[in-house]
């Protein structure tokens, strides 16, 4: 069977700009812009913010507050106490501020949740969130959403985004867990006499100033001692890389850009996974694992939110929290936290954890078997749950490194057992898709069933997005053997 192509495609718009903080390579540098902007008069420095304003005021939401907050960041760097009119501050932070594109090269690898809120939608339709990894100048990946309707025919009908794009900010007083905070540092293999010296003092709960402090009272009685400052190093990366995210609440969603902003982030949040995840108590979480890229290293990382206004980012850990396309169960099994994964970038492996930040066991579940997924096989996002099992949406790669995008079942309640899994993919690249930055790929981060249609958002090479729909009842029919009907049971559906 083959899914069916909506004809729908989200193309880059490189009009989505944001602001970025504009860093000079030297202090020496900041100085003489310093220098220069306090040079002019009163008279001309108006003016010019006034230039700056009108050209790019209606592009950003809230742009002085943002060349305010610049102007915090560098006026330590001001030779003197003398006070600055308002119109000054805000220029220097002008020139300390730049505009990102963050999609202008490509907006792909989507994700598809039912929205939390579901009032004043249209009888017969639902809302729903679309992630996608949108990748700007100098190949930085972030994370930008849209909206949009379902209706009872599965009709998608997107909402055109705002202008405006924004990144959050981060929530000052985020604390730390100190025991799970030492945990990490166990599996990091950074627990040792040193670290133990540097968290000595730092209560059950901790700030990082507070931990900041404390580093630098250890580091004054070692200075210049290569072993201490590394470890100190590591010690800030880590709560670094955990860490909390505030939007404001006028915000629209597609207005939000989650930028990378840990130093395991620099260069770029990949291919975020989505996942509406139900508690055994019935509350309802968003979770999405991601991947981190520092420009050599790739590190797992797990966003948390109920509202997609205050997110929580957390590093996985764990022997077993390694390479990419980690995804989580939509609710426990049997008690535990159940996660697909790829740690040796071919197979597809199944983890059980107690804890969902620490994984430390894997166990095989599916190997390349079929012409087009020779190279390797990976997920394309979350398990969905029907009666029938499992629904995995799943991706091959084959001759001339060849994507294509298909499915496979699991039991229910021991989802390391496959019921089934098709022979022949369910969607190819095709002429109109095969071109992009990468070549000859589709891929997804999850899709959602909506009646009896499985929704599957998918990138086309690397480039744009579009949508295609697969009949429920069919799919599962073939992947069991069965001819039945088959109740397809899902969470989300009752929203």
């Amino acid at each position: 069977m083959k899914a069916t192509r909506t004809g729908i495609v989200l193309r880059p718009d490189p009009t989505r700009v944001l602001f970025r903080p504009f860093e000079h390579s030297s202090s020496t540098r900041t100085l003489k812009i310093i220098a220069r902007v306090n040079a002019m008069t009163e008279e001309e420095a108006e003016r010019k913010l006034g230039e700056v304003i009108r050209e790019f005021g209606s592009r950003h939401y809230k742009l002085e507050r943002f060349f305010l907050k610049r102007f915090n960041h560098i006026k330590s760097q001001l030779l003197t106490d003398e006070p600055l009119t308002l119109e000054r501050k805000l220029l220097l932070g002008a020139y300390f501020t730049m505009e990102y594109s963050l999609e202008s090269a490509a907006l792909f690898n989507p994700s598809m949740v039912w929205h939390p809120d579901q009032t004043n939608v249209p009888p017969g339709f639902k809302r729903f969130i679309l992630s996608m990894r949108a990748t700007g100048e100098g190949h930085i990946s972030s994370i930008t959403f849209r909206m949009g309707y379902i209706d009872q025919d599965s009709k998608i009908i997107l909402r055109k985004p705002s202008r405006y794009v924004t990144s959050p900010e981060i929530v000052p007083n985020h604390r730390f867990n100190r025991a799970q905070f030492e945990r990490k540092l166990y599996e990091l293999r950074l627990s040792n006499p040193i670290s133990e010296m540097m968290m000595t003092g730092l209560g059950e709960e901790f700030a990082l100033e507070e931990m900041e402090d404390r580093l630098k009272r250890v580091l004054s009685q070692y200075r210049h001692h290569a072993e201490y400052e590394a470890i100190a190093s590591s010690l800030r990366t880590l709560a670094r890389s955990n860490y909390e995210l505030d939007f404001d609440e006028d915000q629209s969603l597609d207005e939000r850009c989650i930028f990378p902003t840990s130093p395991n982030e620099t260069n770029g949040i990949e291919d975020a996974r989505f996942v509406r995840f139900v508690e055994d108590d019935g509350e309802v979480t968003y979770y999405a694992t991601y991947t981190a890229y520092n420009g050599q290293v790739t590190f797992p990382q797990l966003l948390l939110t109920r509202d997609f206004t205050h997110f929580s980012i957390s590093t996985l850990n764990g022997a077993e929290v390694q390479n990419k396309g980690m995804a989580l169960f939509p609710r426990k099994i049997n008690g535990r936290y159940v996660m697909l994964s790829r740690q040796d970038g071919e197979n597809i492996y199944i983890m059980y954890s107690d804890d969902l930040y620490f994984w430390q066991t894997k166990e095989i579940l599916l190997k390349p078997t079929y012409h087009w997924e020779f190279v390797q096989l990976g997920n394309c996002g979350s398990p969905i749950e029907t009666e029938a099992g499992w629904l995995v949406l799943s991706h091959g790669v084959g001759p001339m490194r060849k994507y294509a995008i298909s499915a496979f079942l699991l039991d229910l309640n021991d989802p390391g057992k496959v019921i089934g899994r098709l022979t022949e993919p369910l969607l190819s690249p095709d002429e109109n898709e095969r071109e992009g930055y990468v070549p000859n790929v589709v891929y997804s981060c999850g899709g959602l069933i909506n009646g009896n249609e499985l929704i599957i958002p998918y990138a086309m090479s690397d480039y744009a997005s579009s949508f295609a729909t697969v009949n429920v009842q069919e799919l599962l029919n073939e992947l069991t053997g069965s001819q039945k009907q088959v109740e397809v049971n899902v969470e989300e559906q009752n929203l």
